[in-house]
This record gives structure tokens, C-alpha cells and sequence, in this order.
């Protein structure tokens, strides 16, 4: 999808997403904040933010980043902030692929399914890093093409529509990982039958 058609699909999308992912979605989003273990008044930055549905899980003496390149999709954060009171959280509208922050800013910065959204993942990837100090954390949690036949059939047969729902169904990890140049990395399967991948790497 080219950024173009993120945005429109987005901003579609915004006034029913939470109906619609939220049930598949957000024990993804709980255990990402649960691995970050975050310290008082650590920085972190959330790329691909949406609607923020993960951030209540924050801590409240942590300082959080949200960007989002769909201003429906942020209203609906910025909603979500004011009705549930963090004052701790700040959302921008910004380009996952270009960054709006100085280097080493972030003590830890996750993307949230949105890996298989981006136009350009290693883009991504490499501005993440950037922003994230040395030795600071890294967690991407997305679905990644599946390794049973049957099942990345279907992931083939659906890529046809799959981009209305603002995502690309083909994404295989090893080419991902390859782009991504994570030294040293950790994966473990998260929501329904473990069908998406947690990513937790070293910034190094």
C-alpha cells in the first residue's frame, strides 16, 4: 500500500476500529507493555498509535509518545486521552518513515501492527532505531506469513482485499528480519492461537 491509501484507509476505518480489532488485537498490545517493564519517567515512543487503545496499560509515570499519519485515527486517541485522564501521553501527526525526533530521544519505542502497514518496513525499522538510545528496547508485534501451507493459501487468497482493511496479509518474517538487522532478538507468539509475533530487540 503506498502512503496515500494508508491514509484513506484509515481514516475510514477509524469510527469502527476499536469494534472491529480490539478483541484480536489488544492482548497483543497488553503483553508489549507488560515486556517493556517500564521505569519512572522513562521515554517511549509508539509508533502507528491509531486510536490508542494500548494506552491505559502505560504506566502513569511514564512518558509516552504517540504518532499516527491518520488525523481520524488520532482524534480518536486524543478522545480516548481526555476521557481517561493521561496526562503522561503526547500524540502527533507523523510519518512512522520520517521521524520528527532527535537521535537517542526514546528509552524504548514499539510498533504496534504496523510493520505490514508501512510502505517501506525497513524505513521504519532504521527510524526506530534512531530515535531509540543505544542499548534501548525495541518491540514490533505483527502477523507475519504463516509457515502451514493451508493457512498461507489463504493468506494469498485474501491479499487481494486485505489492503481495505488497511494491512498487506503477505509478510514473511525472514524477509523482514533480514531488513530489520536486529542483532540480538527474542520472538514469541501472542493473541488468538498465537497467530502473531512479539519482536524484542536490543537497540544496539
Amino acid at each position: 500500500m503506498d502512503q496515500t491509501s494508508v491514509i484513506k484507509t484509515y481514516n475510514r476505518l477509524a469510527s469502527t476500529y476499536d469494534h472491529l480489532f480490539s478483541p484480536i488485537f489488544n492482548p497483543g498490545r497488553k503483553r508489549v507493555v507488560d515486556r517493556m517493564a517500564c521505569q519512572p519517567s522513562d521515554r517511549v515512543l509508539e509508533v502507528g498509535v491509531g486510536t490508542g487503545m494500548s494506552l491505559p496499560y502505560y504506566p502513569s509515570d511514564t512518558r509516552v509518545s504517540g504518532i499516527d499519519l491518520s488525523e481520524n485515527m488520532l482524534e480518536r486517541a486524543r478522545q480516548r486521552v481526555a476521557r481517561e485522564q493521561l496526562r503522561n501521553v503526547d500524540l502527533r501527526i507523523m510519518d512512522a518513515q520520517q521521524l520528527d525526533y532527535p537521535d537517542n530521544y526514546f528509552d524504548k519505542v514499539t510498533a504496534m501492527y504496523v510493520a505490514s502497514v508501512v510502505p517501506d518496513p525497513a524505513r521504519m525499522v532504521s527510524e526506530m532505531k534512531r530515535v531509540c538510545r543505544p542499548g534501548g528496547d525495541l518491540f514490533i508485534v505483527n502477523h507475519f506469513s504463516h509457515s502451514n501451507g493451508f493457512v498461507r493459501t489463504l493468506e494469498n487468497i485474501t491479499s487481494i482485499v486485505t489492503p481495505f482493511f488497511g494491512f498487506t496479509s503477505v509478510f514473511p518474517l525472514d524477509k523482514f528480519l533480514e531488513a530489520a538487522n536486529f542483532q540480538h532478538f527474542e520472538i514469541e507468539p501472542v493473541n488468538l492461537f498465537g497467530y502473531w509475533l512479539l519482536i524484542h530487540a536490543e537497540n544496539e
